[in-house]
């Protein structure tokens, strides 16, 4: 598989899709990804000092034809030799997770997302959907061509910490925590799989889907401009920048 997708680059990078964008839409943003002077401890419970001291990314909501609630979603990244660090903590008053395979379509379900791309210069990118209950669905997406679920992240280290009840409707929970360490060789078709280096730059946006049909809403770090709740436009990802 790798080995396709070298060809594939070689062969030059796919041509991003024409999509329609709003109006007047937000600058995109940068965020310094620090890096963590321990070892991060993957257990859903974030009491690391570096945790608390990494930036925060707020989420926004840009599709207010959505009926799903409006709740806060907090994330962080970390790194250091080993691992890219992320974090989500999820305000959440009725958790629903009820995909519990891998590669399971995840996204229906109370779910965040990160897509990150190492290599700016191109328009494919990594994804990773997470359920509440900590279940992946990883892909590599040649956009807009083709999306490769065959892909399958190694030596991941994820953890969810659940603040309520899973599955139990019509009880009031208060959310849930992912705490998620993606070892850098996952990154090798983009990248060197090897760590960035400071001052590096690689672009990503973060997402949640909240709620399940009909009432679901979407939001995000950068807003993907477009006119559909849709968080897949690689042109408005988020600039990571990583800094000791």
């Amino acid at each position: 598989m790798v080995l396709l997708i070298r060809g594939l680059l070689f062969a030059g990078a796919a041509a991003a899709m024409a999509q329609d964008l709003r109006p007047n839409l937000p600058p995109i943003p940068t965020y310094e990804v620090h890096r963590a002077a321990a070892p991060i401890s993957i257990d859903g419970v974030l009491d690391e000092a570096a945790w608390k001291q990494a930036p925060v990314i707020h989420y926004v909501f840009p599709w207010d034809k959505q009926t799903g609630a409006k709740q806060n979603t907090a994330a962080r990244l970390l790194w250091d030799e080993k691992f890219l660090y992320i974090a989500w903590e999820a305000e959440d008053a009725d958790i629903v997770a009820r995909h519990a395979s891998a590669d399971d379509p995840t996204y229906l379900d109370d779910a965040v997302e990160i897509f990150i791309n190492p290599d700016p210069r191109q328009t494919w990118y990594y994804g990773l959907e997470i359920n509440a209950r900590a279940v992946i669905y990883d892909y590599f997406y040649v956009f807009p061509k083709m999306l490769l679920k065959r892909i399958n992240f190694e030596g991941v280290h994820i953890a969810s910490f659940i603040r309520g009840t899973l599955n139990v409707r019509g009880d009031t929970d208060k959310g849930w925590i992912i705490e998620l360490g993606i070892p850098w060789r996952n990154f090798a078709e983009l990248s060197t799989g090897a760590p960035p280096k400071p001052g590096d730059s690689w672009t990503a946006n973060l997402n949640r889907w909240d709620g399940v049909q009909p009432d679901r809403r979407l939001s995000q770090w950068s807003d993907s401009g477009l006119l559909e709740p849709n968080p897949h436009n690689p042109a408005r990802f988020g600039r990571l920048v990583f800094v000791e």
